[in-house]
């Protein structure tokens, strides 16, 4: 008596969408501040920062 044979269905997995950018940075991973200084506050350049957001990956939270 002969085995018989199974078939095996294959299904073809379907790629991860891609996750978001960040509103916050906008993909970027650094965000920009103003530099302020004197009695006055006067406004003397800016500085890079880390984005709180996305902690710098420049993705959305996925929660």
């Amino acid at each position: 008596m002969a085995a018989k044979r199974t078939t095996i269905r294959r299904t073809t997995k379907t790629p991860a969408p891609a996750p978001a950018d960040c509103g916050t940075c906008g993909g970027t991973g650094t965000v920009s501040s103003t530099v302020r200084v004197g009695r006055k506050r006067r406004t003397v350049g800016h500085q890079d920062g880390f984005c709180l957001d996305c902690f710098g990956t420049g993705t959305a939270a996925s929660a």
